[in-house]
Order: structure tokens, then C-alpha cells, then sequence
């Protein structure tokens, strides 16, 4: 976890951190806020909100206004990244005709310069976003994910990373590349799976795996219900989260067996699937298509695969 020098101002750069090492690279424009300052605004905002909502007619559209600041700073980083990621196209472009010339040296400075800004800017608005969906939880037991995008972690124990990420870092493991820190543990179980009785089975089940794996990266969709709660015990645990999110804008109803495909990739030691609800109220549903689908994936990939049932009468 990157470590904060709390003792400088606000506004010089830590040595130490992902935003002091991209201020140190870029000449112009003077140093970047810390992280920690970062963080504090986001806390700073999202409490401020809260605050002034609070026992007031606005209330009842508290979730539409945290939701909607935690997401602002989610489509800036978005867009500020884009842009770099066009930065970065024209510098590859740029490098593979570089003729030596100063026009063509001035060129390739500039790109690489918007490049490490849009970066650092990235970082800064991940950073502001999770304090504040960090705060947004702590508040309401609610958990944020992003409606549009992907969504990829900062400094936050529980930080998230897109299952495309975590696969090629896994790939790259020997080069030194990033990896989801530890082993996989997958979990895809039914939205209607929800009340206390199933949180309490998916708890159980999530505390075994940590116990047998103890530094794990939890993996799977961020779907409602009982994938929720799952995403609320990595939060609370400091357990690093993986989201292989179903994208059905791009594949439709096969989106949620596409999620599992990516989840599949990430070879996790065992896959865990709730398929219904445990509650005895509930009993008579039926079971969750992806939740299955998972498990027999597993299965035929040759991967573990616990169902989580309910417990003993």
C-alpha cells in the first residue's frame, strides 16, 4: 500500500506515492496535491453533502445526489484518461517515425508531457472518488460501483481492479507487473440472495476462504444481492476486489457468461456459488443461471467449485 508523508503541506509532492513520483516527471505546471490531501477532499465533500441533506426534504434522493458526486469524479477520471491514452497513441506513433529531427523531438516531449499529466490527473480524480465512495459506505452501508465504464482502484485496501487488468498481470507476473496480490477467489451467487440469513452463509463462506488463503483478491461481477454483500465484506475486511463486470451493452444476454469467462480466466484457487437463496422463505426459487454456469466452468476447467447451501436443520 503506498505510504503518505502526513507531515508535508498539502500541495508538495510525497516521494513515496504514485502522485509525488508523476509530479517529480513533469516539468511544468508546479507539484500535485497529496494524496492525502486528495483523499480529504473527497472524504471533505461527500460528509459536507451528507451534512446538509440530512433531515431535509432532499433525503429521500440522498442516494441519486452520493451517487451522483461519487460519479462525477468517476467520468472525469474517464475522460482525463482518454485523453492520455491519445497522447500515448500519438507518442507510439510519433517514436516509430522519429526522423531525428528537432520538430520531431519537440513533438514527441509534448505528447509524453500530456501523457504524464493525464495521468497524474487520473490518479487524482481515482483518488477523490474513492475517499468519497469510501465515506459514502461508511455513512450508508451502501456500496457505489460505476453505471458506465469501469471503475479501477487507487490506494483503497479493497482497491479494484478490472478482471482485464488482473489477467494480463497475472500473465506478467515475471516481468514484475502488478498482479491482483495474491490468490483468486471467485464468487458469483443469486441477486434475490439478500437477506441476513444468506449474508450470514456468504460471510462464513468468505472468512473460510481468507482463513485458507489469507492474503486473497476476491473476484466477481458486482452484481445486486448476494454479490453486494460479498463486495461489502472485502470492503470491510481490506480484502482487494476484482470486478469482472457482465457488459451488455457488447454481448447482450450472454453478458453474464462472458463475466464468468473472465473470472474463469483469472484461475482462482476455488470458485464459490450461491445459487438461491438460503432463506427457507425463499426456497422455492429458481436457481441463478450464471451462478451455475460458473461452477460447472469450474468444473470443467478443472478448478474447485464449493456451492454455498444453508446450513444444517
Amino acid at each position: 500500500m503506498t505510504r503518505f508523508n502526513t507531515s508535508s503541506s498539502a500541495f508538495t509532492p510525497t516521494s513515496d506515492s504514485a502522485l509525488g513520483n508523476l509530479s517529480a516527471s513533469i516539468e511544468e505546471g508546479g507539484p500535485l496535491p497529496t494524496d492525502d490531501a486528495l483523499a480529504q477532499l473527497g472524504r471533505a465533500l461527500m460528509t459536507e453533502l451528507l451534512d446538509v441533506i440530512s433531515d431535509t426534504a432532499l433525503e429521500d434522493f440522498q442516494t441519486i445526489l452520493g451517487e451522483a458526486l461519487i460519479g462525477a469524479f468517476h467520468s472525469a477520471a474517464g475522460r482525463i484518461e482518454r485523453d492520455a491514452d491519445r497522447a500515448r497513441d500519438t507518442m507510439r506513433s510519433l517514436d516509430r517515425d522519429f526522423d531525428g529531427s528537432e520538430a520531431a523531438d519537440v513533438e514527441l516531449q509534448d505528447a509524453t508531457a500530456k501523457a504524464r499529466a493525464g495521468d497524474a490527473a487520473t490518479q487524482a480524480c481515482e483518488l477523490i472518488r474513492d475517499a468519497a465512495s469510501q465515506t459514502w459506505t461508511v455513512a450508508t452501508g451502501e456500496v457505489w460501483t460505476a453505471w458506465r465504464g469501469t471503475r479501477r482502484g487507487t490506494h483503497l485496501t479493497a482497491a479494484q481492479l478490472e478482471a482485464k487488468q488482473a489477467i494480463r498481470a497475472i500473465r506478467n507476473r515475471k516481468s514484475g507487473e502488478a498482479d491482483p496480490g495474491g490468490p483468486v477467489i471467485a464468487f458469483r451467487g443469486a441477486p434475490t440472495a439478500d437477506t441476513p440469513e444468506d449474508a450470514g452463509r456468504i460471510f462464513d463462506a468468505l472468512n473460510w476462504a481468507k482463513q485458507e488463503w489469507p492474503d486473497m483478491a476476491l473476484a466477481t461481477t458486482g452484481a445486486k444481492g448476494s454479490e453486494k454483500l460479498a463486495i461489502k465484506w472485502a470492503q470491510q475486511k481490506g480484502v482487494k476486489l476484482i470486478l469482472a463486470r457482465a457488459d451488455f451493452d457488447t454481448h447482450g444476454k450472454a453478458a453474464p457468461f462472458r463475466a464468468n469467462d473472465e473470472l474463469i480466466a483469472l484461475e482462482p484457487e476455488v470458485c464459490l456459488t450461491l445459487v438461491h437463496s438460503v432463506d427457507r422463505a425463499r426456497a422455492d426459487q429458481r436457481p441463478f443461471g450464471p451462478a451455475l454456469n460458473l461452477g460447472q466452468k469450474a468444473m470443467e476447467s478443472g478448478l474447485r467449485h464449493v456451492p454455498i447451501r444453508a446450513r444444517a436443520a
